[in-house]
């Protein structure tokens, strides 16, 4: 058995499938052409480049270009086009213009417009009518004008929310891949509670976190490690910090590594010594709300629902206005992804969606906390992808 298959991975075959899924979505809203938008910015910048051709953005921007029949082409910069033939799923890659630096020259590749590459795939630029555009909140003003001056022709139709939609509901492949990416997730808890202790410092954590997960296999996070004890367990996010763990502390965990470009998600507070008994009130309804929530966990009811269950708890318990954020999530190529399952999302949840419920409380007076878990949407409830405990004492 060979290093690689001894891991779940995206098999190659998945990949034309994603293609016609998104195909058939691009003839029911009459496109002529999809452009997906993908760059190396954390969190939301690479996942329609994974998720169409497994190619993990780096350094320079990306598109796919996909027409309603045929493979996609890729669009890159003049950095980017071997790396990419080297670990995407997609033979066809183009250098784009609109991706290249006004003081870089590259004299040995060759260079087009988007203009020219569809004119290329055999279309008349002149009578493609309407474009699909996935990203389009992360492409820059320059870009985007250097496009619209060169096609003005174009209607550009927002197709963001439907590409999530398409990938909320996980094939196999995809849902075998974010059980081993919540197992990394597990070893880094696992280093933590090893870790933390009076005197430690938030980055000594971190560090422990992020060096078991990487042996676990992780090629990175999610977003960005999150080891806040004390008063820094107050906002809804952190960074860590040189600070020394206290005795009398809570440490606040947010754990989310990233494997084969797909995500799971941890948050707990580890109790050091014996910290204000308002923190352990707290904790005790937000493991209350969690476990409600995930009861009442299926398919075919709005998201809003779930959620609900959990701020209902939180405010009986006279909590509520620390509840800060939406409280369930999809999970997948990103980290948090749409459908996002707050009070005014009316999106249900489906067989197979990977869902986090986190319920926050942050903004207090004696600091935050976020209990997050991962589950997996079955035939009439829902499966926990880890077995974390919640109650951990140093």
């Amino acid at each position: 058995m060979t290093q690689q298959s001894a891991h779940s991975v995206i098999p190659a075959s998945e990949y034309p499938q994603r293609w016609q899924r998104v195909q058939a979505a691009m003839a029911e809203y009459e496109l002529d052409f999809l452009v997906a938008y993908a760059d190396d910015r954390a969190t939301f910048g690479p996942a329609h480049a994974r998720w169409l051709a497994n190619f993990p953005v780096h350094f320079e921007p990306v598109c796919i270009l996909l027409s309603r029949h045929g493979d996609p082409v890729m669009l890159v910069g003049p950095e980017s086009d071997q790396y990419a033939l080297l670990v995407g799923q997609i033979t066809d890659v183009r250098v784009l213009r609109e991706f290249t630096h006004p003081n870089e020259d590259y004299p040995f590749s060759r260079i087009q417009s988007l203009k020219e590459v569809m004119a290329e795939m055999g279309h008349n630029t002149q009578s493609v009518g309407r474009v699909g555009l996935a990203g389009r909140g992360l492409i820059g003003s320059d870009v985007m004008a250097a496009w619209q001056a060169a096609l003005p022709n174009l209607v550009w139709v927002d197709m963001e929310d439907s590409l999530c939609d398409i990938r909320s509901q996980k094939s196999p492949a995809e849902i075998e891949v974010i059980r081993h990416a919540y197992k990394i997730a597990e070893a880094g808890f696992q280093a933590a509670v090893d870790t933390i202790r009076p005197g430690v410092t938030e980055r000594q954590v971190a560090a422990e976190i992020e060096a078991a997960m990487r042996r676990a296999g992780s090629e990175g996070t999610g977003i960005d490690t999150i080891v806040a004890s004390g008063p820094n367990t107050r906002p809804i996010l952190a960074r860590s910090t040189f600070r020394p763990i206290a005795a009398n502390d809570i440490v606040l965990l947010t754990i989310a590594p990233r494997y084969e470009g797909y995500h799971a998600a941890i948050g707990r507070v580890v109790m050091v010594g014996n910290p204000d008994p308002e923190i352990k009130r707290a904790l005790d309804v937000a493991i209350q709300a969690q476990q409600e929530c995930y009861r009442a966990l299926r398919p075919g009811i709005e998201g809003r629902q779930v959620e609900a269950i959990g701020r209902q708890i939180v405010a009986a318990g006279n909590l509520g206005q620390y509840f800060l954020y939406s409280g369930v999530h999809s999970l997948g190529v990103i980290e948090f992804e749409a459908p996002i399952f707050g009070p005014s999302s009316p999106a249900v949840l489906k067989k197979d969606m990977i869902i986090s419920i986190d319920i926050p409380m942050f903004n207090a007076p004696w600091g935050g906390l976020r209990i997050e878990n991962g589950y997996l949407i079955t035939t009439d409830g829902a499966e926990p992808l880890h077995d974390t405990p919640y109650q951990v004492q140093r």
